[in-house]
Parts: C-alpha cells; structure tokens; sequence
C-alpha cells in the first residue's frame, strides 16, 4: 500500500511463492482493484485507485476483539459455537 511494486519483491517481504503473489495480482487486475505496468521483463503493480488505499488502511486499523467465553450479542452469530 506504500507504493507500486513487483511480483518478486511482494513474494519476498510476504514470504509467499512467486507463483502465489502472481496468481493474487493476477486476480487483483481482473477486479480492477491494481493496475500492471511493463517496464522491461518486468511489470510494476500498484493499487488502481488512492481511495482504495485508504480504506484498507482505515480497515487494518479497526480493532476487533472477541471475548473468549462471553456470549455474543447476536442470537445469529455462530462465531462462538
């Protein structure tokens, strides 16, 4: 999210396969949710649009936190089960 990047460096800092980081862009594209750019035998992937960015940040700063042992206040909810 800090910027664009590359399919090898991705697989690297997230400790994943090439093949997997690859697959999830891949993925990414087709959702329009990042954009591919050629540069030589390379391609640069970034995020399609800088108001995505700041809703997965705003998600990943939200905290959830689940109570082992307390019931939920859902009558619906199967998390607990």
């Amino acid at each position: 999210m800090d910027g664009p990047g590359y399919p090898a460096e991705l697989s690297r800092d997230l400790e994943l396969t090439r093949t997997n980081v690859s697959n999830h862009l891949t993925c990414l594209r087709g959702c329009g949710l990042v954009v591919a750019t050629p540069e030589g035998r390379r391609t640069r992937y970034e995020i399609s649009d800088p108001h995505l960015t700041r809703g997965m940040r705003d998600l990943l700063e939200a905290v959830v936190a689940v109570d082992q042992g307390v019931p939920c206040v859902d009558d619906a909810c199967e998390c607990c089960a």
